[in-house]
């Protein structure tokens, strides 16, 4: 297929349908609500369904029916919308449903803004969620990148039989850019055997967590570490001109490329300043730390208060000290950025 345009949340619901998405249930915020605008009419075109349920819980409870199914399923919220969802996502870890989820981040906590911003990072990484799990998250950098990842966001959820997170910004899913789709994959929804559509004879399945905690036949807590740990293995991440670097920027997402022209503009002048970019937030690519040994890191996010920079930090730890560049509502400049790192070896900001 040719390169075309297209609006980023358009580009990402059209990559899910490709990768074998039939079933879409959400509710509308900005500033993902063109996904489900797309999915609308693109999933009746391939036989698919989709619904637009009277809030973000029902969306996720809807998701958690058809993914048990073995269907690849998906939801997208933003912001509070993303809030409501966790509950849901605690309850599909817990039954290990496989399933992909979009955040398209937005600016501020409680009902916060439609700014775009990366304000949801604890949440994406760390539980939003009652109980001891965790989600593998891809943040994209582009649109194209967005696409390319989405299929690999589908197999990493089904290897795992675990969610899968999509974490991109307001700005991505806004913007347009050229993009390039894969061909569609067929997905059959009975290959699985944990699937209720696979038929088993003289068995009864059940999808609910209560079956690990009370048959499972094994140590509990030992079968969530096995399966976790074999999760973070699963790093990614880009480095640009990290090796020989004197300070390394850590940054995703939009605000990443900002930082790349921060390092070429600082390199014009002679100045070594290295990128470490996660692709996936969690598990936190922390093997590109080891690799490295520059002066200071420095966390640049496009939110208020520091976020990301704690994971920065514990990767970072006996290495170099960690400092955090946070923008807030406002997308960066690579000027602002070089002149936070020459701020940063000038002694005038804070270590974190």
């Amino acid at each position: 297929m040719a390169k075309v345009l297209m609006k980023g949340n358009h580009a990402l619901a059209e990559a899910a349908v490709r990768a074998g998405c039939r079933f879409f249930s959400g509710y509308p915020i900005t500033p993902q609500s063109e996904i489900l605008e797309y999915m609308s009419w693109r999933l009746p075109e391939v036989n698919g369904v989709f619904v637009q349920t009277e809030s973000e819980l029902a969306g996720i409870s809807m998701l958690y029916g058809a993914a048990s199914c073995g269907f690849r399923t998906m939801t997208s919220s933003s912001g509070p919308g993303f809030s409501l969802l966790q509950e849901g996502i605690s309850y599909l870890c817990s039954t290990e449903i496989p399933t992909v989820i979009a955040d398209i981040m937005r600016y501020g906590n409680g009902l916060g803004d439609i700014k775009p911003a990366q304000s949801d990072y604890l949440q994406i990484t760390k539980n939003g969620g009652h109980g001891d799990y965790r989600c593998i998250s891809l943040a994209p950098s582009t649109i194209q990148e967005a696409v390319d990842l989405m299929s690999k966001a589908y197999e990493l959820a089904e290897k795992h039989r675990n969610p899968v997170i999509i974490a991109t910004d307001g700005a991505l899913g806004q913007i347009v850019e050229s993009v390039e789709f894969p061909d569609p994959l067929q997905h059959d929804p009975d290959q699985f055997e944990w699937s209720l559509k696979n038929i088993r004879e003289g068995k009864h399945k059940i999808v609910t967590s209560k079956i690990y905690y009370d048959y499972i036949g094994k140590d509990y807590d030992n079968h969530i570490r096995e399966r976790y740990d074999a999760m973070k293995k699963e790093e990614l991440w880009e480095e640009y001109f990290a090796e020989d670097a004197e300070v390394i920027l850590v940054s995703y997402g939009i605000v990443s490329r900002c930082c790349k022209e921060a390092v070429l503009t600082a390199r014009e002048n002679g100045w070594k300043i290295g990128l470490i970019r996660p692709i996936t937030l969690w598990p936190f690519p922390v093997k590109a730390f080891r690799k490295i040994t520059p002066k200071a890191f420095i966390a640049v996010e496009k939110c208020a208060l520091p976020q990301m920079a704690e994971d920065v930090a514990m990767a970072a730890r006996g290495i170099a000290p960690v400092y955090s560049m946070t923008t807030g509502s406002f997308i960066p400049s690579g000027e602002e950025i070089v002149s936070f790192a020459q701020r940063v070896m000038d002694g005038k900001e804070a270590e974190l």
